[in-house]
Formats: C-alpha cells, sequence, structure tokens
C-alpha cells in the first residue's frame, strides 16, 4: 500500500475485497454454525453520516415472479443467480458487467502506479475506462521513449483488453481544449487500435460530483506553477512549495453542449461522444438535452462522489445526491452511467433499478489496486458482480436491464394506493356459475 486513504469511504471494506474477493459478500465462514446471524450495524452499506437516499432505499422482491416462470421455461429448470445476464452496452462499447472504471481526479495517484495498475485491470475484465481530463496539461503528451502518463494508461489498458470488450474514454473541459488533448489522442498511431475497434470515446466533461459548479483542481509545485500559469489560474493559496492550479468550468447553455456534441461528432466521427455533468438541480434537462444532441452516454456524478482536490465546504454541502439525480431523470433517453460512492452490489442495483445503465468505480478502484496492484480491483469486481447477481435474482429479474423503480422502497413512503388482492375460495366465482358460501347450500 502507498498510504492513500478515502475518509468517510468505507476504505477498510473495499481493501478487504480487494483482497479476499466474493468471501467478502458473506460473514466470515468461520462464524457459520456459532454466531446468529441478522441485520445489524456491520450489514450497513455506508457510513451513516455519508447516507444519501440512494442508500435508505431498500430492494423489495415480489411474492410472485413471472419473469421467473419465463426463465424456468426457457431453461427447463429452476433459474439460479448465475443465471443472471449482467452483460450490457456501456456507451457504445460492450462490456460483461453494468460497471466501468471513473476518470481519476488526483493526477498524482492517476499518473502513478495506482494508474497503470488500474488500466491492466480494466482492461482485463473488459470494463470501459476513462481517463481524467487533468493528466495532459499537467504530465504533458509525449510520444515514444518516454511516454506521457496518458498514453502509458492507454497502453497498458489495451495490451490486457479482450478485442471484442471495452474501451478508453478521454475527458476534456473547455478549458483544457488548448491542450488539443482530443486531437492529439485520436490522430496518435498507437492508438489506431481503439479507433479502428471502435472503442475509444471522449467525454465532454462540464463538472463532477466533488466540486459542481468549479473546474478541476491540482497541486503542483512551484516549476509545474509557473510552467502552467499562462494556461490557468495558479494561486498560492496553499502551505509550503504547494500551488494550486484551477481550471474554470465553461460556461454552458442548451446551445452550447448540442454544439458541442455535434462539434465532437463531426470532428472525430469515428470516436463515441459522451458527457459528464455535475449533480445540478437542472440535471434532467441537461441530460435530455445531451441526449437528443446526439450524445452516446451521459454521466452524473453524484455529490459525495470523487477521488481529487475539493474545498471542504464542497464535499458535503453542495450538490444533488446521487439518487435525487436519477429520480429526477427518471426514463432515460438513453445511455445513463451513475457515479458516486459505488463500491457494492447494492448501491450499484439500486442505481441500475432508478434508471442507470452502468455504475462507475472511482474511489473504489483506486484503493483496490492500491491494496493489490495485480488482482485488487478484480477481486473488487468479482464481489460487486456476485452481490449483483444474488440481489436481481432475488427480484425475479434475470437480466440487469428488467430493473425498475418498483423493486425500490423507501422509509416512510406511502403504501401503493390500491393492492390486488387476490380472490379466495369463500368468494372466487367458479366456472360453472356463482359462487356458494363455505358451508351454504339450499
Amino acid at each position: 500500500m502507498t498510504g492513500v486513504n478515502a475518509p468517510g469511504f468505507p476504505e477498510a471494506r473495499v481493501r478487504a475485497r480487494a483482497r479476499n474477493g466474493t468471501a467478502e459478500v458473506f460473514p466470515p465462514v468461520d462464524e457459520y454454525g456459532i454466531q446468529l446471524f441478522g441485520a445489524d450495524g456491520d450489514a450497513a452499506p455506508a457510513d451513516p453520516g455519508c447516507l444519501d437516499d440512494l442508500d435508505t432505499a431498500r430492494l423489495v422482491p415480489p411474492v410472485f415472479m413471472p419473469q421467473r416462470l419465463e426463465k424456468l421455461i426457457e431453461l427447463g429448470r429452476e433459474p439460479v443467480p448465475d443465471d443472471v445476464d449482467l452483460a450490457t452496452t456501456i456507451g457504445g462499447f460492450r462490456a460483461p458487467l453494468p460497471v466501468y472504471v471513473s476518470a481519476f481526479g488526483s493526477t498524482r495517484i492517476a499518473a502513478g502506479d495506482a494508474g497503470l495498475a488500474a488500466s491492466r485491470q480494466a482492461g482485463r475484465l473488459g470494463l470501459p475506462m476513462v481517463i481524467g481530463e487533468n493528466l495532459v496539461p499537467v504530465g504533458g503528451y509525449r510520444r515514444g521513449g518516454d511516454t506521457s502518463p496518458i498514453l502509458a494508461r492507454i497502453r497498458a489498458y489495451a495490451e490486457h483488453c479482450p478485442p471484442e470488450l471495452g474501451g478508453v474514454v478521454v475527458q476534456q473541459s473547455t478549458e483544457d481544449a488548448d491542450s488539443e488533448v482530443w486531437n492529439l489522442v485520436y490522430s496518435d498511431p498507437s492508438v489506431r487500435d481503439l479507433v479502428d475497434s471502435g472503442r475509444l470515446a471522449f467525454e465532454l466533461k462540464l463538472g463532477q460530483g466533488a466540486k459542481p459548479g468549479l473546474g478541476g483542481m491540482t497541486v503542483v509545485d512551484a516549476a509545474d506553477a509557473r510552467r502552467l500559469a499562462d494556461r490557468f489560474d495558479v494561486r498560492d493559496v496553499l502551505t509550503g512549495d504547494r500551488w494550486l492550479r484551477c481550471a474554470t468550468p465553461g460556461t454552458f447553455t442548451e446551445e452550447i453542449v448540442r454544439q458541442q456534441v455535434r462539434f465532437m461528432r463531426n470532428n472525430f466521427p469515428r470516436a463515441r461522444v459522451w458527457v459528464k455533468f455535475h449533480p445540478g438541480r437542472d440535471v434532467a434537462h441537461a441530460a435530455t438535452t445531451a441526449w437528443r444532441a446526439g450524445a452516446d452516454a451521459v454521466t452524473v456524478d453524484g455529490a459525495q462522489g470523487g477521488t481529487g482536490w475539493a474545498p471542504r465546504a464542497f464535499l458535503g454541502q453542495v450538490g444533488l445526491p446521487l439518487g435525487e439525480c436519477l429520480r429526477r431523470i427518471g426514463r432515460p433517453e438513453g445511455c445513463l452511467l451513475a457515479s458516486g460512492r459505488i463500491w457494492e452490489g447494492g448501491r450499484a442495483v439500486r442505481a441500475l433499478a432508478l434508471g442507470a445503465t452502468a455504475v462507475g468505480l472511482g474511489r473504489a478502484a483506486l484503493l483496490a489496486v492500491d491494496t493489490d496492484g495485480e488482482q485488487g480491483l478484480v477481486r473488487l469486481v468479482s464481489a460487486l458482480a456476485l452481490e449483483a447477481r444474488l440481489l436481481i435474482s432475488a427480484l425475479g429479474r434475470y437480466d440487469a436491464g428488467a430493473l425498475s423503480v418498483d423493486d425500490l422502497w423507501w422509509p416512510g413512503a406511502a403504501a401503493p394506493a390500491t393492492v390486488a388482492t387476490p380472490a379466495t375460495p369463500a368468494t372466487a366465482a367458479s366456472p360453472a356459475g356463482p359462487a356458494v358460501p363455505v358451508g351454504g347450500g339450499r
């Protein structure tokens, strides 16, 4: 481990999954036959101080399961959790699970061994991977022997990813356009295989969950501060030989977003188009605007999400929780991706039930590869996939895309207005005529 930590995040439980994989889905096996199990504090999915309405929702299986019957007839046997199909298409990319690896806001972590380990393991899993917009402005873009961080991550991913799965998504914000990140990547011969196989996407970043309404922030030393000062707002507000590099968030209206998406489709016709929004109060309007303009995917980063540097006042006080974002969007018009505090199957499945096509792993992915650079993310995802299959099958579904808001219940929510009550033998009409009361006669 490198000393990376995540206060307020279930770090210990994520690291346990990175070490032990699917075994962490269940209580300790040596307690079987000794301890009596039931709901307790240890079973809670998140730190109570960080709960949002997505965490408080409960998954509620029905008693009658027509989709299970359909699956039984299809298979000729009783369905089991392994029969749940988790494969999906994420922003134009085929994926074995409704999961992708989010961009890492911390350039120091993302550009180092952890970023490379995450790239290799995401590639092995066949999961789409997003690369943050800060890597090129801070780390540069160099081809050849002394490869820049962004190319190193792309190559590590491509070398390990099956040719029919996954894809790489490269972010760029408005201010980062001066670095021509997309042009450099799109024209790079080393990325040609991804372009030719349709596994490259560009994501227009309008915001992020960690600091809605602000641009990216990175901590740099004095030398980098002088180098970046002509393109970014570099401020001396930190201690020691550290400076804060601030990017502007950009200015957007409906028409500007439409034009940006069209620009991306016209200039990079062989790349998919993703758009990322912060958890703003008009997120539903923004998402619909992007889809109708032609975006292949819209990413919503809920408040309390993020891996990068942010002012403390923003971390717990600004932006909508992820669950509220998803509820405001409702039935999505296109591929909807959700990120923010995802690390286990329960929160992931609840997000899918609220309309998300897939969920992103950010902090959880970094902690996993920091715990084990070879297998940590693989084990974490394996545990999440097992939980997802158990939960989805318990709901009587056998396709992740079949989940719906009907599978959720929130404490304090009103009961359904009407509940269908099956007829009883005492009141049911018989095929031969009117019902006769039990024990009655002429």
